[in-house]
Order: structure tokens, then sequence, then C-alpha cells
């Protein structure tokens, strides 16, 4: 019978960055045509992003910021060092990158082979975290015979799973993976396990229309022109069941990692996609501590799109095997922000520890 650990974990794009870039989202919105006039002047925001913002727009909270993610990394990679597993399973978004307007699957598993990537060939975000050189090329193991298997048996349960076996439209990996093995390797101690993604559609009617980032609120698209919706969380909730009875078919020792962000500002409606909704995050997190996973598979579609919550279906695939197993947390923290773009979230559900 395999073993499986749960953890969760953002893979924050800005967080490679240094301080000073870790607000682009919000400036991006405070700038972008068709924002509204009132909402960019400070004065007229909620009175934690004014504080949060200062007199010195963000900096010195963006340093806090970083400190409070880098301790909730380092607790979800030691735990993942105790587990020693065999290889690392990752539910991520793809934010068009790999799958474009030629195929969009609601889920995917890409059973890679072994891969080399450039993570720093985008200086989007500046200097990286470690003063790594833009030619940097960082090895990530693939697993192409644990995800056959587990395409083999979501299909065996009546999950109808995408595969692939090399990427397409992105080189290497998108971003919701690769950050992942970058920051869950913070300390650069190696990141030695096998790799096998999985791939979800959060970004469902706004894949397209967006590019995957930010929207058009100057020229927003019509209904019609919006693509078909992203999995329902219920459905996220079955596959992530389904999930859990397959791993716990195999032999060995697995991660499951959810790797998001919660409320995104750039998508959040419900704010006027100035900030997350940090209210609404604060809530579903206590339903996290409480191991009430039922919550996650709950949620309403519609919500989940008005709150920005579109990444967090990649915790809803979480929190179904996390409920199929019968686990509770044994450790979870959110990092709330009103200036960073999201609130981060992070999580461990160990292997034995059962309801």
């Amino acid at each position: 019978m395999g073993e499986v650990l749960g953890v969760g974990l953002t893979h924050f794009p800005a967080f490679l960055g240094g301080d000073d870039r870790m607000a682009t989202a919000l400036r991006h919105m405070l700038d972008a045509p068709g924002f509204p006039e009132d909402r960019r002047d400070p004065a007229a925001w909620p009175l934690a992003m004014r504080q949060e913002w200062g007199d010195d727009e963000g900096l010195a909270a963006a340093a806090r910021h970083r400190r409070a993610l880098v301790a909730g990394l380092r607790r979800v990679r030691a735990a993942v060092d105790a587990f020693n597993p065999d290889a690392v399973v990752v539910m991520g978004d793809d934010q068009y990158e790999n799958f474009r307007e030629d195929l969009v699957p609601p889920f995917c598993v890409l059973a890679y082979e072994d891969m080399e990537v450039r993570p720093f060939e985008s200086t989007r975000f500046g200097p990286n975290p470690w003063g790594e050189p833009p030619e940097t090329v960082v090895a990530v193991r693939g697993d192409r015979q644990l995800g056959k298997a587990l395409v083999a048996g979501l299909l065996g349960q009546g999950v109808d799973m995408a595969y692939a076996y090399r990427p397409g439209h992105h080189p290497g990996l998108a971003h919701a993976f690769l950050n992942t093995v970058l920051f869950l390797d913070y300390d650069r101690a190696g990141f030695d396990w096998p790799l096998v993604p999985v791939a979800i559609n959060c970004y469902g009617r706004r894949l397209t229309a967006n590019r995957g980032v930010f929207p058009n609120l100057a020229d927003p698209p019509a209904a019609e022109d919006l693509d078909p919706p992203s999995p329902h969380p219920f459905r996220c909730f079955e596959v992530g069941r389904a999930l859990a009875r397959v791993l716990g078919g195999l032999p060995g020792r697995y991660v499951l990692a959810a790797s998001a962000s919660w409320s995104h500002g750039f998508l959040c409606e419900a704010t006027g996609y100035l900030h997350p909704a940090v209210d609404v995050d604060r809530a579903l997190f206590g339903r996290l501590q409480a191991g009430d996973w039922q919550a996650f598979g709950a949620l309403d579609l519609a919500d989940v799109e008005r709150y920005g919550h579109h990444e967090l279906l990649n915790w809803v695939v979480l929190a179904g095997a996390m409920a199929e197993l019968d686990r509770v947390p044994q450790w979870c923290e959110l990092v709330e922000s009103h200036v960073f773009n999201s609130d981060k979230v992070f999580a461990v559900v160990g292997a034995g520890a059962a309801r």
C-alpha cells in the first residue's frame, strides 16, 4: 500500500524577484487602462492595505512578507525531507503556458522524462533571490512510469484523465510546477525527487481572454467571447479522492502537493481587482484548520471566479484526496496580504495524521 503526505504551498511568481518587485501585479492594475480612477489613490483603499503600502510603496512590508513565506516553505520542505518520498505529485494551474487555443484539457497528467530548465531566462522580476545568472540550468527529474500508472488508475476509477509525454507550447515546465521546485529548494539543498505535474485548467472562462494573466478592464470581452468554465470544485474534489485511491494502491511513498496561492487580487471581481478577498480567505482557512475538506468540494464555481479563487482549485483536489484518506492537517498557516496580489497558505497533512 502506498503512503501519501499532503502539502500545500504557494508558487507566487513575484517571489522570484527582489522585494521591490513584490507588488508588481498591484502596480500593473493601478496603471491599467479602465481601472477606476477613484481606486488608484491609496486614500481610497482599506486601512489594512494602506498600512501595508506605507510610505515606501510596500517595501518594508515586502521584506516581512518574504520572511513569512520563507518560513512556511522551510516548514513544508522539512516535512517532505522527513517523509522521504519516492516522487512528488504536484497539482498546479496552467496559465496559458503549455495549453492554449488548440487544446485545453480540464486535467492533464504530465508524464515527462527528466528535463533541464532555465528558470531565470526571463528577467521580468529582476535579479532572483539567489543571485543566480540567467543561463542557470536546473535539472528536474521526471517519472513517466508513475505518470502512466496514475492515468491508468484514474481511468479505472472513472476519471477521464488526459496525459502528455512532452511539453506543448511552453518549453520545460509551466511556472506553477517550476516555482514549486525552486521554492521547495529555497535553501538550495537540492530537489532530487521525481516530479509528476498534474495540470488543472483553473483559469477556465478567462484563459484565452486574459492570456492567463491580467483582465482587460478597458475593453472587457463579451460573454460569448469567454471560454468554457474550469472544472467545478465538486469535480476537482472527486478527482482528488480518486487520486488518493490510486496512490494508495501503488507501492511507495508519495507527496501530493497543491501549488497555488488563494484569492488573487487581479482576478478578484469582488474587490474591483484591487486586492485579494482577505476576509473570505480567512474564513476558508478556518475550514482548512478544522480539516473540513467537504467545504472545499462544496464551493460554488461562480464564487470561485468572483473572489479570484481560480487557482484554489488545485487545493480542492488536495482536499478531496485528504478527505478520502481521512486525514487532518498537522500544521497550516495563512499569510495575508492586500498589496502582494494574493494570500498565501501553507499546510502539512501528515501520512499518520488520521482523524
